[in-house]
């Protein structure tokens, strides 16, 4: 088994398009009419499949009962925030970064929602695994 997306309930569509699509998102294909709403499917450049659906039923969205965050790659933590500044997106916490070079930053979509953006350290596998928790010695 494994996940294959999230689906975001969005309070405004285009509003929506516009953030996803500049943080780097690519549409793949759209369901106008289903009975939870129109479904936009996304995917990044590099992923081979959808991996998030915006889901627009005109309806506001309640954050109280929404997803915490979910986390999306970057290869470069400053190019990221440069491309995102130019289309008006600014991070909503500071920039982390640890000694071993792994850097975070949260940045917020049009209803709230964070999104967490990671740049791994040099080396690192391109997803967490159980070597994340390791205890040193393991």
């Amino acid at each position: 088994m494994r996940t294959l997306h999230v689906g975001l309930r969005v309070t405004d569509l285009e509003r929506s398009l516009a953030f996803y699509t500049a943080v780097g998102y690519e549409v793949v294909g759209s369901v106008p009419a289903t009975p939870i709403g129109h479904l936009t499917m996304l995917k990044l450049p590099d992923d081979g499949f959808v991996t998030v659906e915006l889901v627009h039923d005109g309806k506001p969205v309640d954050r109280g009962t929404d997803v915490s965050h979910f986390v999306v790659q970057v290869e470069s933590m400053a190019d990221t925030l440069d491309v995102l500044a130019d289309h008006g997106i600014e991070p909503v916490a500071p920039v982390q970064e640890r000694d071993d070079g792994l850097t975070t930053t949260f940045i917020s979509d049009p209803d709230g929602r964070r999104i967490e953006l990671v740049q791994w350290p040099a080396g690192h596998p391109a997803g967490m695994t159980a070597a994340d928790w390791a205890e040193e010695g393991d």
